[in-house]
């Protein structure tokens, strides 16, 4: 047993639900699956009920919701008294971040020079666990993370960039309808690799009452914009930041024209902890960097 398996199972106790606990937990539902068999064989006991219709906790799976709720809230106080105090901030993001990451420590710095702020990259998972352990102090993320012993403050919207070949029937156009976008195939990376993405994409065509047409997925080798330059017709999206990095020739860059493809930006705390001036003051820095930067694409 490990915490991560006791996190899966809450998630799936929450949502009572593989696929919807799965996309919370930004992960593939086998992978969820895979993690909670795994944690009932070394248990020796079933935890849920599964059927093709209805997911349901057993009596053991009860029984041992509210006992991993607080190991995991344990694991969490655990790792941050053992801490000793410090003047430094340390932000844990993925490369996307990059930009409004740097901008905000830049604006921190002009303000407070003795206040020292990192950017670590790490992956979803890991920059998550970072915080729950105390090794970084927020973790920015797209979407939310639901976790014992953690929080998620609000820091910004992003609208996503929908990125096209300059040959494509719509590249002619800087703003486009989410339904005339229908008829062509849209090209992303699988569904458990990009979870966020891929909920948000079949959100919005659902609010207009039309489906998405997937084109082949995006090899892990292979890049959304060379494959949208090899392919005319089709589409992909980028995050903001992504889309700055990419503009060459032969891409073309639109915005959805009623603002349906939005992605919450967050920050990622410990709960139960009295936030430092400090943190405020770098979480303030990155609310105005995220802005400025949605604002100038």
């Amino acid at each position: 047993m490990d915490f991560r398996q006791l996190r899966y199972f809450l998630a799936v106790s929450e949502e009572l639900s593989f696929s919807k606990a799965a996309e919370r937990c930004f992960i593939s539902q086998s992978a969820i699956s895979h993690q909670v068999t795994n944690l009932e064989r070394d248990l020796g006991t079933k935890l849920f009920e599964r059927s093709t219709r209805v997911v349901r906790l057993t009596s053991a799976g009860s029984r041992l919701t509210p006992i991993a709720q607080q190991v995991l809230a344990l694991e969490a106080q655990a790792y941050a008294v053992a801490r000793e105090p410090r003047n430094r901030i340390r932000i844990a993001a993925n490369m996307s971040f990059g930009a409004q990451a740097l901008d905000a420590i830049a604006r921190v710095r002009e303000q407070h020079r003795e206040l020292d702020v990192e950017f670590v990259i790490k992956s979803f998972a890991d920059r998550v666990d970072a915080v729950a352990s105390a090794d970084a102090d927020i973790a920015l993320i797209r979407g939310t993370a639901v976790r014992p012993g953690l929080e998620t403050v609000p820091l910004g919207i992003e609208d996503l960039v929908i990125v096209t070949s300059r040959e494509h029937p719509l590249s002619a156009f800087s703003t486009v309808e989410l339904g005339e976008l229908a008829p062509y195939p849209l090209l992303l990376p699988p569904r458990g690799n990009q979870v966020l993405l891929h909920h948000i994409v079949d959100d919005a065509f659902r609010e207009v009452g039309r489906r998405v047409q997937l084109g082949p997925a995006i090899a892990r080798d292979h890049t959304a914009t060379l494959e949208v330059i090899g392919n005319p017709r089709a589409w992909t999206v980028l995050y903001p930041s992504t889309a700055e990095e990419n503009r060459r020739t032969g891409l073309h860059f639109m915005r959805e024209v009623k603002g349906r493809l939005r992605v919450p930006v967050s920050g990622v705390v410990r709960s139960g902890v009295t936030p430092s001036p400090a943190l405020g003051v770098v979480i303030d820095a990155l609310r105005r960097s995220i802005v400025d930067t949605e604002g100038g694409e």
